[in-house]
């Protein structure tokens, strides 16, 4: 027979075989690599929705930490701005108290400025009233030598008085 003819018995021995080879594994081996199949293929279902999850996580991670990072980013903002207020009515609070102080100072120097003055005014009033009498004083004495001088100032006095 040629390569082209099949010989009739080697087909059913073939056929023979090959039914009991599919036998065999589909008893034997199959069902183990097939379930090993199912198995590592039910692990790559879970992990790859347990990957998912955690995409998930970390998405909502990821937005909760951005949240966190404004919501600091603003209270920092609120802390600085109180901060910034607080210092500014310090200074200004500050300076009022300053201008205050020195508005006493000025108004006290001013009174004590005045009173010293007005001391100054009576203590020269007071020196020039003892001037005035001593010159007063020295000039009756040089007037008054003599009694005749005396008499003329008195009669002239009395002359220029009106007894009414």
């Amino acid at each position: 027979m040629g390569l082209l003819s099949p010989d009739p018995g080697l087909v059913f021995w073939t056929f023979i075989t090959f039914g009991l080879l599919v036998f065999v594994l589909g008893k034997f081996a199959w069902k183990p690599i097939l379930h090993a199949i199912k198995v590592r293929e039910e692990t790559i279902q879970v992990s790859l929705e347990l990957a998912a999850k955690a995409r998930e996580e970390v998405a909502v991670l990821e937005t909760t930490r951005a949240d966190l990072i404004n919501q600091t980013k603003v209270e920092c903002d609120g802390l600085i701005k109180a901060a910034r207020e607080i210092k500014e009515n310090m200074l200004n609070e500050a300076k009022g108290k300053a201008q205050e102080e020195a508005n006493k100072i000025i108004a006290n120097s001013r009174l004590q400025i005045e009173r010293e003055k007005n001391e100054a005014i009576q203590s020269l009033k007071s020196q020039v009233a003892i001037l005035s009498l001593d010159i007063a004083r020295k000039l009756l004495e040089q007037e008054l030598e003599t009694t005749d001088k005396q008499k003329a100032i008195i009669d002239r006095y009395l002359n220029e008085v009106n007894f009414n």
